[in-house]
Protein backbone atom coordinates (compact mmCIF):
# COMPACT_ATOMS: atom_id res chain seq x y z
CA UNK A 1 0.00 0.00 0.00
CA UNK A 2 1.34 3.59 -0.78
CA UNK A 3 1.02 6.90 0.98
CA UNK A 4 -1.03 8.92 -2.23
CA UNK A 5 -2.43 12.80 -2.28
CA UNK A 6 -5.46 13.23 -4.80
CA UNK A 7 -6.28 16.81 -6.06
CA UNK A 8 -9.23 17.10 -7.34
CA UNK A 9 -12.50 15.83 -6.08
CA UNK A 10 -15.32 16.26 -9.00
CA UNK A 11 -17.48 13.74 -10.31
CA UNK A 12 -14.69 11.37 -11.65
CA UNK A 13 -12.41 12.57 -8.94
CA UNK A 14 -14.37 12.13 -5.92
CA UNK A 15 -14.91 8.19 -6.60
CA UNK A 16 -11.49 7.41 -7.99
CA UNK A 17 -10.03 8.83 -4.69
CA UNK A 18 -12.80 6.53 -2.83
CA UNK A 19 -11.08 3.32 -4.48
CA UNK A 20 -7.39 4.48 -3.19
CA UNK A 21 -8.77 4.72 0.45
CA UNK A 22 -11.03 1.02 0.03
CA UNK A 23 -8.12 -0.47 -1.52
CA UNK A 24 -5.82 0.48 1.94
CA UNK A 25 -3.50 3.18 0.33
CA UNK A 26 -3.44 6.32 2.77
CA UNK A 27 -5.19 9.35 0.91
CA UNK A 28 -4.94 12.85 1.24
CA UNK A 29 -6.99 14.98 -0.73
CA UNK A 30 -7.36 18.31 -1.91
CA UNK A 31 -9.86 20.07 -3.68
CA UNK A 32 -10.09 23.75 -4.62
CA UNK A 33 -13.56 24.10 -2.73
CA UNK A 34 -12.45 22.61 0.76
CA UNK A 35 -16.19 21.59 1.64
CA UNK A 36 -15.57 19.01 -1.14
CA UNK A 37 -12.46 17.75 0.86
CA UNK A 38 -13.83 17.40 4.01
CA UNK A 39 -17.42 15.62 2.79
CA UNK A 40 -14.68 12.92 1.56
CA UNK A 41 -12.83 12.84 4.26
CA UNK A 42 -15.90 11.98 6.30
CA UNK A 43 -16.92 9.38 4.02
CA UNK A 44 -13.49 7.87 3.19
CA UNK A 45 -10.98 8.90 5.93
CA UNK A 46 -7.76 9.60 4.94
CA UNK A 47 -6.92 13.62 5.44
CA UNK A 48 -7.45 16.78 3.28
CA UNK A 49 -4.84 19.58 2.81
CA UNK A 50 -5.49 23.25 2.15
CA UNK A 51 -2.62 23.39 -0.85
CA UNK A 52 -1.88 20.89 -3.05
CA UNK A 53 1.92 21.46 -1.90
CA UNK A 54 0.86 20.33 1.68
CA UNK A 55 -1.22 17.63 0.11
CA UNK A 56 1.77 16.21 -1.92
CA UNK A 57 4.56 16.52 1.21
CA UNK A 58 5.57 12.57 1.91
CA UNK A 59 3.28 11.27 -0.35
CA UNK A 60 4.94 8.06 -3.07
CA UNK A 61 2.21 8.77 -5.47
CA UNK A 62 0.65 12.77 -6.39
CA UNK A 63 -2.83 11.81 -8.54
CA UNK A 64 -4.91 14.08 -9.88
CA UNK A 65 -8.01 14.99 -11.98
CA UNK A 66 -8.96 18.72 -12.63
CA UNK A 67 -10.34 21.00 -15.31
CA UNK A 68 -8.38 22.14 -17.55
CA UNK A 69 -4.66 22.98 -18.86
CA UNK A 70 -4.69 25.85 -16.76
CA UNK A 71 -6.21 24.15 -13.96
CA UNK A 72 -3.63 21.31 -14.14
CA UNK A 73 -0.91 24.15 -14.16
CA UNK A 74 -2.08 25.30 -11.13
CA UNK A 75 -1.89 22.30 -9.08
CA UNK A 76 1.45 21.47 -10.30
CA UNK A 77 3.24 24.16 -10.37
CA UNK A 78 4.74 27.17 -8.16
CA UNK A 79 5.28 28.00 -4.62
CA UNK A 80 2.06 26.32 -3.62
CA UNK A 81 2.08 23.42 -6.36
CA UNK A 82 2.62 19.79 -5.49
CA UNK A 83 5.67 20.00 -7.06
CA UNK A 84 7.03 21.92 -4.45
CA UNK A 85 6.17 19.59 -2.17
CA UNK A 86 6.86 16.84 -3.85
CA UNK A 87 10.74 14.42 -3.33
CA UNK A 88 12.70 13.24 -5.83
CA UNK A 89 11.74 9.94 -6.80
CA UNK A 90 8.04 10.14 -6.51
CA UNK A 91 5.41 10.15 -9.41
CA UNK A 92 2.70 12.13 -10.45
CA UNK A 93 0.02 10.41 -12.29
CA UNK A 94 -2.42 13.45 -14.30
CA UNK A 95 -6.04 11.71 -14.71
CA UNK A 96 -7.11 15.10 -16.56
CA UNK A 97 -7.72 14.97 -20.28
CA UNK A 98 -5.82 18.47 -20.86
CA UNK A 99 -3.60 19.16 -24.39
CA UNK A 100 -0.41 17.03 -25.07
CA UNK A 101 1.23 20.07 -25.05
CA UNK A 102 0.73 21.33 -21.21
CA UNK A 103 1.55 17.06 -20.62
CA UNK A 104 5.07 17.73 -22.08
CA UNK A 105 5.64 20.84 -20.25
CA UNK A 106 4.68 19.42 -17.11
CA UNK A 107 6.82 16.40 -18.12
CA UNK A 108 9.79 18.45 -18.19
CA UNK A 109 9.34 20.32 -15.03
CA UNK A 110 8.88 17.41 -13.06
CA UNK A 111 11.90 15.89 -14.94
CA UNK A 112 14.26 18.88 -13.62
CA UNK A 113 13.03 17.96 -9.54
CA UNK A 114 13.71 14.36 -10.47
CA UNK A 115 9.93 13.61 -10.71
CA UNK A 116 8.40 11.29 -12.94
CA UNK A 117 5.10 12.33 -14.47
CA UNK A 118 2.34 9.97 -16.06
CA UNK A 119 -0.63 11.56 -18.28
CA UNK A 120 -3.33 8.98 -17.92
CA UNK A 121 -6.12 10.45 -19.29
CA UNK A 122 -9.39 7.74 -18.18
CA UNK A 123 -12.33 7.14 -19.76
CA UNK A 124 -15.50 4.93 -18.75
CA UNK A 125 -17.76 8.24 -17.09
CA UNK A 126 -19.15 9.30 -13.70
CA UNK A 127 -20.43 5.14 -13.58
CA UNK A 128 -16.83 3.62 -14.33
CA UNK A 129 -15.79 6.10 -11.95
CA UNK A 130 -17.75 5.10 -9.37
CA UNK A 131 -17.71 1.31 -9.88
CA UNK A 132 -13.77 1.43 -10.31
CA UNK A 133 -13.99 0.31 -13.91
CA UNK A 134 -11.97 2.57 -16.04
CA UNK A 135 -10.50 2.45 -18.94
CA UNK A 136 -7.01 4.26 -18.60
CA UNK A 137 -4.73 5.72 -21.29
CA UNK A 138 -0.71 6.62 -20.02
CA UNK A 139 2.19 8.21 -21.27
CA UNK A 140 5.20 8.02 -19.82
CA UNK A 141 8.58 6.89 -18.91
CA UNK A 142 7.95 2.16 -18.61
CA UNK A 143 9.12 2.76 -15.58
CA UNK A 144 6.99 5.17 -13.98
CA UNK A 145 4.32 3.69 -15.65
CA UNK A 146 5.19 0.40 -14.29
CA UNK A 147 5.16 1.91 -10.06
CA UNK A 148 2.27 3.55 -11.01
CA UNK A 149 -0.06 0.84 -12.46
CA UNK A 150 -0.93 -1.05 -9.19
CA UNK A 151 -2.28 2.27 -7.82
CA UNK A 152 -4.19 2.62 -10.86
CA UNK A 153 -6.03 -0.76 -10.83
CA UNK A 154 -7.83 0.81 -7.24
CA UNK A 155 -10.24 2.35 -10.18
CA UNK A 156 -9.19 1.58 -13.65
CA UNK A 157 -10.20 -1.89 -15.42
CA UNK A 158 -8.40 -1.88 -18.70
CA UNK A 159 -4.88 0.46 -18.12
CA UNK A 160 -2.05 0.58 -21.05
CA UNK A 161 0.64 2.46 -22.18
CA UNK A 162 0.47 3.72 -25.24
CA UNK A 163 4.33 5.52 -25.64
CA UNK A 164 6.77 8.55 -24.33
CA UNK A 165 4.99 11.32 -22.82
CA UNK A 166 2.19 12.75 -24.05
CA UNK A 167 1.17 9.66 -25.72
CA UNK A 168 -1.71 9.26 -22.98
CA UNK A 169 -3.74 12.59 -23.95
CA UNK A 170 -3.34 11.71 -27.79
CA UNK A 171 -5.26 8.27 -27.52
CA UNK A 172 -8.04 10.01 -25.13
CA UNK A 173 -8.09 12.76 -28.38
CA UNK A 174 -8.97 9.49 -30.81
CA UNK A 175 -11.23 8.16 -27.92
CA UNK A 176 -12.91 11.39 -28.20
CA UNK A 177 -12.82 11.28 -31.93
CA UNK A 178 -14.55 8.32 -32.26
CA UNK A 179 -17.62 9.05 -29.85
CA UNK A 180 -18.74 12.25 -31.20
CA UNK A 181 -19.06 10.45 -34.52
CA UNK A 182 -20.66 7.66 -32.91
CA UNK A 183 -23.29 10.18 -30.80
CA UNK A 184 -24.11 11.47 -34.02
CA UNK A 185 -24.95 8.32 -36.16
CA UNK A 186 -26.85 7.01 -33.05
CA UNK A 187 -28.55 10.45 -32.85
CA UNK A 188 -29.64 10.36 -36.41
CA UNK A 189 -30.82 6.80 -36.48
CA UNK A 190 -33.21 7.52 -33.77
CA UNK A 191 -34.28 10.64 -35.30
CA UNK A 192 -35.00 8.35 -38.22
CA UNK A 193 -36.50 5.86 -36.88
CA UNK A 194 -39.14 8.44 -34.89
CA UNK A 195 -39.83 9.88 -38.46
CA UNK A 196 -40.19 6.23 -40.10
CA UNK A 197 -43.20 5.31 -37.44
CA UNK A 198 -40.84 2.71 -35.87
CA UNK A 199 -40.80 1.76 -32.17
CA UNK A 200 -37.44 3.05 -31.45
CA UNK A 201 -36.97 0.44 -28.74
CA UNK A 202 -37.36 -2.41 -30.63
CA UNK A 203 -35.21 -1.24 -33.41
CA UNK A 204 -32.19 -0.94 -30.95
CA UNK A 205 -33.16 -3.93 -29.95
CA UNK A 206 -32.98 -5.91 -33.43
CA UNK A 207 -29.60 -3.99 -34.11
CA UNK A 208 -27.45 -3.49 -31.20
CA UNK A 209 -26.16 -7.30 -31.84
CA UNK A 210 -25.11 -6.46 -35.04
CA UNK A 211 -22.75 -4.56 -36.74
CA UNK A 212 -24.22 -1.18 -35.52
CA UNK A 213 -23.67 -2.11 -31.91
CA UNK A 214 -21.74 0.13 -29.08
CA UNK A 215 -20.96 0.91 -25.94
CA UNK A 216 -23.07 4.72 -26.37
CA UNK A 217 -25.90 2.63 -28.52
CA UNK A 218 -26.57 -0.07 -25.45
CA UNK A 219 -25.91 2.38 -23.04
CA UNK A 220 -27.91 5.79 -23.84
CA UNK A 221 -30.69 4.41 -26.28
CA UNK A 222 -33.51 4.56 -23.36
CA UNK A 223 -32.14 7.95 -22.23
CA UNK A 224 -32.18 9.76 -25.48
CA UNK A 225 -35.50 7.60 -26.03
CA UNK A 226 -36.79 9.33 -22.85
CA UNK A 227 -35.52 12.48 -23.81
CA UNK A 228 -33.68 12.93 -20.23
CA UNK A 229 -29.73 14.18 -20.42
CA UNK A 230 -29.24 15.17 -16.52
CA UNK A 231 -26.63 12.50 -16.33
CA UNK A 232 -23.45 11.25 -17.72
CA UNK A 233 -20.70 13.15 -19.39
CA UNK A 234 -21.78 17.15 -19.96
CA UNK A 235 -21.92 19.03 -23.08
CA UNK A 236 -19.18 21.79 -21.91
CA UNK A 237 -16.25 18.75 -21.12
CA UNK A 238 -16.72 17.69 -24.42
CA UNK A 239 -16.55 20.23 -25.88
CA UNK A 240 -13.48 21.06 -24.07
CA UNK A 241 -12.35 17.66 -25.38
CA UNK A 242 -13.27 18.12 -28.72
CA UNK A 243 -11.20 21.35 -28.80
CA UNK A 244 -8.20 20.16 -27.91
CA UNK A 245 -8.58 17.28 -31.00
CA UNK A 246 -9.23 20.34 -33.49
CA UNK A 247 -6.06 22.02 -32.30
CA UNK A 248 -4.09 19.17 -32.33
CA UNK A 249 -5.11 18.75 -35.88
CA UNK A 250 -4.15 21.53 -36.67
CA UNK A 251 -0.62 20.73 -35.44
CA UNK A 252 -0.27 17.70 -36.74
CA UNK A 253 -2.24 17.76 -40.23
CA UNK A 254 -4.40 15.35 -39.21
CA UNK A 255 -8.45 15.79 -41.04
CA UNK A 256 -11.03 15.99 -38.95
CA UNK A 257 -14.08 17.36 -40.89
CA UNK A 258 -16.99 15.18 -38.75
CA UNK A 259 -15.34 16.19 -35.52
CA UNK A 260 -15.54 19.21 -36.47
CA UNK A 261 -19.24 19.70 -37.48
CA UNK A 262 -19.77 17.85 -34.14
CA UNK A 263 -17.98 20.08 -32.65
CA UNK A 264 -20.28 22.90 -34.11
CA UNK A 265 -24.06 20.65 -33.27
CA UNK A 266 -22.66 20.25 -29.27
CA UNK A 267 -22.58 24.40 -29.62
CA UNK A 268 -26.11 24.58 -31.33
CA UNK A 269 -27.42 22.21 -27.97
CA UNK A 270 -24.93 24.69 -25.51
CA UNK A 271 -27.30 27.67 -26.90
CA UNK A 272 -30.73 25.47 -26.27
CA UNK A 273 -29.40 25.47 -22.68
CA UNK A 274 -28.13 22.12 -22.52
CA UNK A 275 -24.43 23.11 -21.46
CA UNK A 276 -24.26 20.42 -18.65
CA UNK A 277 -26.64 17.63 -20.73
CA UNK A 278 -25.00 14.15 -21.31
CA UNK A 279 -23.27 14.44 -24.81
CA UNK A 280 -25.72 11.85 -26.09
CA UNK A 281 -28.23 15.39 -26.47
CA UNK A 282 -27.17 15.55 -29.74
CA UNK A 283 -30.84 13.67 -30.52
CA UNK A 284 -32.79 17.08 -29.10
CA UNK A 285 -30.77 19.00 -30.81
CA UNK A 286 -32.52 17.30 -34.01
CA UNK A 287 -35.67 17.06 -32.75
CA UNK A 288 -36.05 20.98 -31.99
CA UNK A 289 -35.36 21.03 -35.76
CA UNK A 290 -38.29 19.23 -36.61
Amino acid sequence: MAKCAFLGLGVMGYPMAGHLAASGHEVTVYNRTAAKAEKWVAEHGGAAAPTPREAAAGAEFVLACVGNDDDLRAVCLGPEGAFAGMAAGTTFVDHTTVSARVTRELHAAAAEAGIAFVDAPISGGQAGAENGVLSIMCGGEEAAFERALPVMQAYGRSIRRLGESGAGQLTKMVNQICIAGLLQGLAEGLHFAEKAGLDGRAVIEAISGGAAGSWQMTNRYETMLDDYYEHGFAVDWMRKDLGICLATADENGASLPVTALVDQFYKDVQKMGGARWDTSSLLKRLKAMG
